[in-house]
């Protein structure tokens, strides 16, 4: 998709990626707006850290669900382009975090069964289901391993998901936008507007806050009309050790 106005790094069990990709299909319904989604795994992002160490304990097997997401999408695109992806990331989106409240400590991926996940997902997307054999073949890590590579280069190390490239291949990379909340349609396109030309100025960089109000998802019990708890998010993600 060479023409795309956007390619939307994401990891599937990421919710801030989850919530600014509902964002951006809101924007896709309002005008035309084509997206190339593309895979940044978180798993592999921290393959140097100590996720006893540094991380709550569902970090691990949150991020490992993820990267075995990415192997079934990566087998999809292989056989079929990148045109899938987008339906495919968002059936199991809304399956894992569209559904219901998932039990403290336990990541949504993974309280949902990531093989049922996926055969869900291919299922509703018309795709073999067979394609989940791909989630524990590491045969595929190369090939996301270098989009992860690709989307680091072009934000720098420091960053988490998602990542947007705007108007590639030209355009600014940035981590973000990290939402909470998602925009109601009536303002969703104006916001959005104000990010692109952000994203356009040469000279910008970063606007962060670590604080973060849990999103509004039923996984994590926050129902639509309501707000999250404030958290802090250090580095990006609940660290225990900074």
């Amino acid at each position: 998709m060479a023409d795309a106005d956007l390619h939307f790094y994401f990891d599937p069990v990421c919710p801030f990626a989850w919530m600014a990709s509902k964002w951006v299909r809101i924007v896709a319904r309002q005008q035309r707006y084509d997206v190339e989604w593309r895979f940044i795994s978180l798993r592999l992002l921290n393959s140097h850290i100590d996720y006893a160490a540094h991380f709550p304990p569902e970090y691990e097997a949150s991020h490992t669900a993820g990267l075995k997401l990415l192997r079934v999408a990566a087998r999809i695109r292989q056989a079929h382009g990148p045109d899938p992806i987008g339906s495919f990331y968002e059936v199991l989106g809304a399956e894992t975090f569209e559904r219901e409240p998932v039990p403290g400590g336990v990541a949504a991926a993974v309280h949902r069964g990531t093989q049922a996940l996926a055969i869900e997902a291919l299922r509703q997307c018309g795709l073999p289901e067979d394609y989940a054999d791909a989630l524990e073949d590491s045969g595929w890590d190369a090939e996301i391993q270098a989009e992860t590579d690709t989307a680091l280069a072009l934000t720098g190390k420091d960053v988490g998901t998602p990542i947007l490239h705007f108007e590639p291949p030209e355009g600014t990379a940035l981590f973000g936008p990290v939402i909470s909340r998602l925009p109601a349609e009536g303002e969703a396109l104006e916001l959005w507007d104000h990010v692109v030309a952000l994203a356009r100025f040469p000279g910008f960089a970063e606007l962060k806050r670590s604080l973060r109000e849990r999103p509004q998802l039923l996984s994590f019990g926050v129902r639509e009309g309501d707000v999250g708890r404030q958290e802090d998010w250090h580095g990006g993600s609940r660290r225990q050790k900074k």
